[in-house]
């Protein structure tokens, strides 16, 4: 089947968001991934992508929408997913949490999302999100709270980090139980000597450099494609 184009389900990494830290907001970044594979690599892009969505409103958001056969399906999600209650956790650091959407929950979403663009002649792609630098998110989550209450619930600072790796590794296995094409945005940017400079100061969110390998690699892909 010939590609035809990109339509692609995210959340804030995907609509090519960034913490601008001089204006101190987040902000689209004008050269983001997406916007530089429809203007430089000539590819026809449906961004569907929203900040703050977790699977749960992908999937919704997805079944609002007409799929288009011969695209390529991106879905990107899991930031959000797993992102936990921080204000909770400080306030009862000895309840556990299982994220925004608990990771098998997680999963199946990814599994009818894939079906669903299959079913519609697409051909489904997941992403996995980029490696978060836990220093960063830690003090990002907790600068207007207590520090040390929510270390109380994490036990240490990189659990961050171990915490979102099982979101990545469920996508991993979506991807290989449906036959999807897997795009590793986490090891592409962990083969980085150093992938930290790649990062935003919210330790999440790849910076306009980090974007920048993005287009670099998806546009590798899609010329193969």
């Amino acid at each position: 089947m010939k590609l035809r184009g990109l339509s692609i389900w995210g959340d804030s990494i995907a609509k090519g968001v960034v913490f601008d830290e001089q204006r101190g907001r987040y902000a689209v970044c004008r050269d983001n991934c997406v916007s530089r594979l429809s203007r430089d690599a000539g590819v026809e892009v449906e961004n569907f992508s929203v900040m703050g969505n977790t699977t749960e409103q992908g999937l919704r958001r997805m079944e609002g929408q007409p799929l288009k056969p011969g695209n390529l399906a991106v879905i990107e999600f899991g930031g959000n997913d797993c992102d936990l209650d921080w204000a909770a956790a400080c306030e009862h650091p000895e309840v556990e949490q299982y994220g925004r959407v608990p990771l098998e929950a997680f999963g199946e979403n990814l599994r009818a999302m894939v079906r669903r663009v299959r079913d519609g002649g697409m051909i489904p792609a997941l992403v996995t999100p980029p490696p978060l630098v836990a220093q960063r998110y830690f003090d990002w989550v907790s600068r207007k709270l207590d520090k040390a209450r929510i270390l109380n619930y994490l036990g240490d600072v990189e659990h961050i980090y171990r915490w979102q790796e099982r979101y990545a590794l469920m996508i991993r296995r979506v991807a290989a139980r449906e036959n999807a094409m897997l795009l590793d945005v986490r090891d592409w940017f962990l083969s980085q000597a150093r992938f930290t400079d790649l990062m935003c100061v919210d330790g999440i969110h790849p910076n306009a450099r980090g974007h920048e390998l993005l287009f670099e690699r998806f546009s590798g892909l899609l010329q193969n494609a």
